[in-house]
């Protein structure tokens, strides 16, 4: 049997990750949405997540539960072990990834894809505005990383979401099918 393929989903703040891996893995049910550990409060939107306090989140890096993990925007982040049973029964995995901890997917994963969504900053600047969780000066400083280049060496499948969100749905989709042999 072939192992699933771990796709790290990356883009700048306000990009639509979550929209688009939401939408992706309703019309791709065969497709594993990760479920991460954050040091966030829980119930706050967005992606679905278990929320842990940050010495919980330590003890758990102690623990090995984490197969990678980062800390990014004064937050830890970790992708479960768990993974790892979904990818060895052949599951595609989809997890939201942070673009500096690319290096440390692809070593832990042997067969790693990043999907790298992108938006014009003027799309950016909008949405991030619209959800009302940053300040003016946090929003200029999330647009001013939003262009940071990926690591060399991985394989990256770019995605527009400037338009609207069906359509980039549907040309994900169209983009991760699985490759038949």
């Amino acid at each position: 049997m072939s192992k699933g393929r771990l796709i790290a989903v990356v883009g700048p703040s306000g990009v639509g990750k979550d929209s688009v891996m939401q939408g992706v893995a309703a019309v791709m049910p065969k497709l594993h949405l990760v479920r991460r550990v954050i040091t966030r409060a829980p119930g706050l939107g967005g992606e679905d997540y278990d929320a842990v306090s940050e010495p919980q989140f330590q003890d758990l890096v102690k623990d090995g539960a984490f197969a990678v993990h980062w800390g990014a925007h004064g937050l830890f982040y970790g992708i479960p072990q768990t993974v790892r049973y979904e990818l060895n029964n052949g599951a595609d995995c989809l997890a939201n990834f942070s673009r500096k901890a690319l290096r440390a997917g692809a070593d832990a994963f042997p067969n790693f894809v990043v999907l790298n969504i992108t938006a014009e900053p003027e799309t950016l600047a909008a949405r991030l505005t619209a959800r009302g969780r940053e300040s003016e000066a946090d929003i200029a400083r999330r647009l001013s990383e939003a262009t940071k280049p990926l690591p060399e060496s991985l394989e990256v499948i770019t995605l527009s979401n400037d338009g609207p969100l069906d359509q980039t749905i549907a040309r994900a989709a169209k983009l991760l099918q699985p490759v038949s042999v």
